[in-house]
């Protein structure tokens, strides 16, 4: 079915956008995070990728033209796919929309009148920022941490706030510059795209005449005066405890020195704004000479019990609700259409580990050298992929998508949830180039650093939870793939070898398959030749 992608708003003051080039041409293939055009907005000019797959059929606004948000930009689809009724709704939108400038003003001038009437309220030099859209399909936004504070002086260009989308948490600047008068989304808050930011202006501006002047921009602008006020109060004396039992704000550097150094930043005290750890908290840092006194609250403890004639549980019951993040509910949105839509099934093998072993230890002999066996399991996908092309598809409804090209997810485990960066044309790679790409996108993807672009458009996932000491376990396939492999640890037991009982290294992994694509022989032997692929690791380096 062929996906309308409307112009997006990439700044919270964009009011139309101008097509600077189109990178795609009518007709050309499109993967989900390709560049599809160069976007000039008020503030910059922007790449704006493609959150879909399948053929460019029509250009909406040529290069060097500009258009109003939510203008038609383009339509992706099939090949042959009839556009004929989405472009003729476009049409008899725009018609109906010109007939009503033409004859009915009194409409527009209405519609328009709260905005305009609300700018000429505004103060010279004040400014309302929105929540952006972040993404284009971004409906809320939750702030994960404002690096200004109420009273604090901005200039154009610097970091706001850290703001966390449905894809990833991002930085957020400011293009104003003045004193910040007003911030309308505390930290852990979400609101939808277009609820009032915060508000930036000369110092001393009367903020209640400012958001009283937009009745319309919801609950945050329209809350009683009285409680507008306390607001900004709150963000000046609230702060300065960074160990408020959920997330501990602190400078990259902070975190990178504290690590070095071993010290928890839970028991650091931050003097940045709003209590964060800034590189001198850590670098000033002296434990306090505490950890002493909990030997003596244990032996309380443990004395407690002998005076008492009979031991029964006693104690007070507790629980906490934790906001989930907007990543959590993306990952449970995500995982229950999987789970719920396609009729999954799982198929599990045993592999001999001796020769990966062996080959490994090898490989990493070699200077500058560094394999795992998470790589080569990735690797032997890739390969086992390209010779069963059955399970690199998508099942589409009306159709099956058959991927010709071979890009394999890894899970990753991050603080927040699971993210599943993307080694792009896996099967083209070597095995030292997959086990660098893999570090660095797992290493960011940590830190949060990872673009929307390098978590997209996989076409098999690998899960591995081998290195807890997990044996065999299932995994939930990562949509739109039609399978995921879940790799075990490596044990060491007893095995039959030419009818003698040795000492072997075994592996299971587990493929979970959507039988609406991958029918059960099928599964069976794509993990044949895997397993074949990994027993023999000599095969992987031809």
């Amino acid at each position: 079915m062929a996906e309308v992608i409307n112009m997006p708003r990439l700044s919270d003051t964009m009011e139309e956008g101008t097509v600077a080039k189109w990178l795609k041409n009518v007709g050309d293939k499109v993967e989900e995070g390709d560049i599809l055009a160069e976007i000039e907005t008020d503030k910059a000019t922007m790449e704006f990728e493609s959150f879909y797959e399948g053929t460019l059929l029509h250009i909406g606004i040529p290069e060097g033209e500009g258009a109003p948000v939510d203008s038609l930009l383009a339509i992706i689809g099939e090949e042959g796919e009839d556009i004929s009724s989405l472009l003729n709704g476009s049409v008899v939108s725009s018609e109906v929309q010109e007939a009503d400038a033409a004859d009915g003003p009194v409409e527009d001038s209405s519609a328009s009148s709260d905005e305009v009437g609300t700018s000429a309220e505004v103060p010279e030099g004040v400014e309302i920022v929105k929540m952006p859209r972040l993404s284009d399909t971004m409906e809320e936004g939750t702030v994960a941490a404002w690096l200004k504070k109420v009273g604090d002086t901005v200039e154009e260009g610097e970091i706001l706030a850290e703001i966390e989308t449905d894809k990833a948490t991002m930085e957020f600047e400011s293009f104003y510059s003045g004193t910040l008068l007003y911030i309308g989304i505390q930290e852990g808050e979400s609101s939808p795209v277009d609820a009032v930011l915060a508000i930036i202006g000369p110092a001393g501006t009367d903020v209640d005449a400012v958001l009283n002047a937009k009745p319309s921009s919801g609950g945050k602008a329209s809350a009683p005066a009285e409680a507008q006020k306390e607001a900004p109060k709150k963000e000046v004396a609230e702060p300065k405890s960074v160990n408020d039992g959920q997330r501990i704000f602190a400078s990259p550097l902070a975190k990178k020195i504290a690590k070095e150094k071993g010290i928890d930043l839970s028991s650091v005290p931050g003097s940045g704004d709003n209590g964060r750890i800034v590189k001198k908290d850590v670098e000033n840092y002296t434990p306090a000479a505490t950890p002493a006194a909990a030997p003596q609250k244990a032996e309380a403890t443990t004395a407690a019990p002998a005076s008492a004639p009979v031991i029964l549980p006693v104690g007070e019951e507790g629980s906490e609700e934790v906001k989930n993040s907007q990543m959590r509910k993306t990952i449970a949105k995500r995982l229950s259409e999987s789970k719920f839509t396609a009729p999954h099934y799982y198929l599990t093998i045993e592999v001999d580990m001796g020769n990966a072993m062996a080959s490994r230890k090898q490989i990493n002999d070699l200077p500058d050298t560094k394999v795992s066996f998470n790589d080569m399991v990735v690797k032997a996908c890739a390969m086992a992929l390209k010779k069963h092309p059955q399970v690199n598809t998508t099942w589409n409804g009306d159709t099956t998508r058959y991927n010709h090209h071979v890009h394999v997810g890894v899970a990753v485990a991050v603080d927040d949830g699971l993210v599943v960066p993307v080694v792009k044309f896996t099967d083209q790679l070597s095995l030292t180039q997959i086990g660098a790409a893999v570090k660095d996108l797992a290493g960011r993807a940590r830190n949060k650093k990872l673009t929307p672009a390098e978590m997209d458009g996989s076409t098999f996932t690998v899960s591995n939870l081998g290195m807890f000491g997990i044996t065999e376990f299932t995994s939930i396939i990562n949509q739109p793939n039609s399978a995921i492999l879940s790799v075990g640890a490596i044990v060491q037991k007893p095995v039959v070898k030419d009818g003698q009982i040795v000492v072997g290294n075994t592996m299971k992994v587990t493929l979970a398959c959507d039988h609406r694509t991958v029918d059960g022989a099928t599964g069976a032997q794509f993990l044949l030749t895997l397993r074949s692929y990994l027993e023999n690791p000599v095969t992987m380096l031809a």
